[in-house]
């Protein structure tokens, strides 16, 4: 696969060197002796990290966020094994890997040629006119995202019901609404004008999904970065330019509050686990 001589635009690379590029400390939920105008504010973040709105007390919970090709299954794996050895723990994927479903359905049979056809007529086509302005997505399109937005929603709530049994959750990815696109684990019809009431209406449930999911914020979010070169060699199966305009995105991901670990994912893979368990111990032993 060529890549396109103007990807480099679509992103910032990451910083060389052996540091994080935010140290992991407690800015993002100030404590209350420090900002007293936002006590109560922070208290209740806490509050939403350890028990539900039923005063349940909630598992632990670890996200790991990042581009394809930042090495998230790989670090969020070595995390899971190490916490298994001393705690009940459970990995949880919150992605909606839309490319696998539409592999499976394009391989039923039947009408897997007809989906096929459905879902090539409803992508975005790389085009080098000027960008004209949306209409919004069609109605087969928005139904399609809806249907995806569901499905993150069921396995979030699978992973809070693991929660609610006291088991520790490593999460591979998060959803959150700073970042308005489904490749970046946000809504996809959030911020699209809409025409058809049909697709308004599903654009105000999807809403309500999302604003219950980013309502419980993780203990730590493990942030991986990563350059598009470094992302494409490791995910070759990958659009060059999808893969860039993810790792644009992902420095204004964030997560109600929560703290976030910058980790450079181009060190060597012991390091970057090595940085990882430390910040997650320190998580845990101040919860």
């Amino acid at each position: 696969m060529r890549k396109p001589d103007t990807a480099a635009s679509f992103f910032s690379p990451v910083k060389d060197g052996p540091t994080m590029s935010t140290p992991y400390n407690d800015q993002q939920a100030p404590a209350p002796e420090h900002r007293a105008d936002r006590a109560v504010d922070v208290l209740e973040l806490k509050r939403q990290e350890r028990t539900d709105p039923r005063g349940e007390t909630l598992g632990p919970l670890i996200a790991f966020v990042g581009c394809d090709g930042s090495g998230k299954s790989t670090v969020s794996q070595a995390i899971i094994d190490w916490l298994g050895e001393s705690q009940p723990v459970q990995s949880c994927h919150l992605g909606i890997q839309s490319r696998q479903l539409g592999e499976t359905l394009m391989n039923l049979p039947l009408v897997g040629k007809t989906i096929a056809r459905l879902i090539a007529a409803n992508a975005p086509q790389a085009s080098q006119q000027p960008a004209q302005p949306s209409r919004g997505p069609s109605t087969l399109t928005a139904l399609a995202t809806f249907v995806l937005s569901i499905r993150r929603y069921r396995r979030y709530q699978k992973m809070m019901a693991l929660r609610r049994q006291g088991i520790t959750v490593i999460a591979d990815r998060f959803p959150q609404t700073a970042v308005a696109s489904m490749k970046s684990d946000g809504p996809g019809l959030l911020t699209v004008k809409h025409r058809n009431g049909f697709v308004r209406l599903l654009a105000a449930r999807e809403k309500k999904l999302y604003d219950y999911m980013i309502s419980y914020r993780p203990l730590l979010v493990v942030r991986l970065n990563v350059d598009v070169e470094t992302a494409f060699a490791r995910k070759p199966d990958h659009r060059y330019e999808s893969l860039a305009l993810k790792i644009a995105n992902v420095p204004r991901l964030e997560y109600q509050g929560a703290p976030i670990l910058d980790l450079d994912s181009r060190l060597p893979l012991a390091e970057v686990i090595a940085q990882a368990k430390a910040a997650v111990s320190r998580s845990l032993a101040q919860r």
